[in-house]
């Protein structure tokens, strides 16, 4: 069994308070996990309303699938023009 996690540490362009900064990042949240083997939630800068950490997880019997969906999260990110990645970070157990 493999384990791969992704952090991906961003910055929010177009949020001017919490509340939009919950909007922004609960559309990517839901469409992470909607129909996939993934786990998707925020850890970090909860009180920060434009810098966000949010964290992917799958699990698998092979590393190509889990690394796929993890690919597949982070692209969500990426296809945004409000949101930027800045840092990311792979971990597989």
């Amino acid at each position: 069994m493999i384990i791969g996690m992704v952090r991906c540490e961003c910055l929010l362009f177009n949020a001017h308070s919490l509340k939009e900064k919950r909007a922004a990042i609960l559309s990517i949240l839901r469409k992470a996990v909607n129909g996939h083997n993934l786990s998707a939630s925020e850890v970090d800068y909860q009180d920060t309303w434009q810098h966000t950490e949010l964290a992917f997880v799958s699990i698998g019997t092979s590393k190509v699938h889990v690394e796929r969906e993890l690919t597949r999260a982070i692209s969500l990110i990426d296809f945004r023009t409000d949101i930027e990645r800045i840092n990311t970070v792979y971990e597989w157990f």
